[in-house]
């Protein structure tokens, strides 16, 4: 079971983040055990700073004082990027809610967007069972990878083995982001002609009025399998239904699966009867 560095510090803040930004300061010059410098020295700061500690004290370095630290994006579930964190890396990204490293080959901390701007923002830090490893939870500004692709990982191990090369642009997706990318491959060829008889969903891209009048359909379909009693097996099918036919339509409107995401996550802290007023009319 993973361990959220969030939980370890809830109960001293109050803050939705794992350590407010006010508690904490870069101080180059002064080193704490944890290089998490606090503002002040009252009992609620120390207690924090303690349980920093602590935290790091439990975690099992390897010999050389490091662990595997993995990127993912919260949103979408990508895994990003493989680096290593040794315990002022770790306590440096705690502080800053940047990703940090730190780099074998020259041995200093480094922070994945001090040169490209493409900065990894943690919302969170989780540890293994085993203490060994560790996710840094967060949401990327661009690329993650120096190629410049959205993740580091794009090259398939079975398309090596059928001595397919790795195209670059094959990310390692889950079947959520395969089906975006699929409809987003069908919306780039709706724009050439074809012949022979067309995809469905080529379409639905090319009949906004078939589109919208499926996605009501569809809808109706999935409320009727409560309405009605059906099987259960009928609430996924029709909710995939559902499903399809309005990513069609966000492909259609130009937005992403991972902004719907976005959206559901930051509304978690916030009652419905608090975001619908506080939408833009």
């Amino acid at each position: 079971m993973a361990v959220s560095y969030n939980a370890l510090t809830q109960s001293l803040t109050r803050s939705s983040c794992f350590i407010p930004k006010s508690y904490c300061v870069r101080d180059t010059k002064q080193r704490s055990r944890s290089n998490v410098v606090f503002a002040s020295n009252d009992n609620k700061n120390i207690a924090l700073q303690a349980k920093v500690d602590n935290l790091l004290d439990r975690i099992k370095w390897d010999d050389k004082g490091l662990a595997v630290a993995i990127a993912q994006n919260v949103d979408t579930g990508a895994v990003l990027m493989q680096g290593f964190v040794n315990r002022e890396a770790l306590s440096t990204t705690i502080s800053s809610r940047k990703a940090t490293f730190f780099s074998r080959s020259r041995s200093t901390l480094w922070t994945k967007g001090e040169t490209s701007n493409n900065f990894i923002n943690i919302l969170d830090v989780y540890i293994d069972c085993d203490r060994d490893s560790i996710i840094y939870l967060g949401t990327p500004d661009g690329p993650t990878c120096h190629t410049g692709e959205e993740t580091c990982y794009y090259t398939s191990v079975f398309d090596q083995l059928n001595n397919d090369e790795p195209s670059g642009n094959k990310l390692a997706l889950t079947t959520l982001y395969s089906l975006e990318s699929i409809i987003s491959k069908r919306k780039e060829e709706s724009t050439v002609p074809q012949e022979g008889k067309p995809s469905w969903t080529r379409r639905l891209l090319t009949d906004d009025a078939l589109l919208c009048s499926k996605i009501r359909e569809e809808a109706d379909e999935l409320c009727r399998t409560l309405e009605d009693n059906e099987e259960v097996s009928r609430t996924p099918s029709e909710m995939a239904d559902v499903l399809y036919h309005a990513m069609v339509l966000l492909s259609k409107r130009n937005v992403k699966m991972e902004d719907v995401l976005e959206v559901l996550r930051k509304r978690f802290s916030q009652s419905g009867i608090e975001e619908k007023q506080n939408r833009t009319k």
